[in-house]
């Protein structure tokens, strides 16, 4: 139980320094700056396109579940 204390401390003090993004936020910031936008319209556009594509997807999933089932129905 004190490793897994030490590691996680140790673990907390080494990423204190870390300042990541993802790539597509960090592009999307920048291209938004070099055009004259805010940073917060940016970062808003590269999480809304991250955001795009699990929602097209459990979208297409839902059609073709629904597809499917309405083919297989006795009606």
């Amino acid at each position: 139980m004190k490793m897994q204390w030490i590691w996680t401390l140790a673990a907390v003090v080494l990423s204190w320094g870390v300042s990541a993004q993802c790539a597509m936020c960090k592009a999307a910031a920048q291209t938004d700056l070099e055009g004259g936008a805010g940073v917060a319209d940016g970062l808003n556009s590269g999480i809304l396109y991250l955001m795009l594509f699990p929602y097209l997807l459990m979208g297409g999933v839902a059609w073709m579940w629904y597809r499917h089932h309405k083919q297989n129905s006795p009606n």
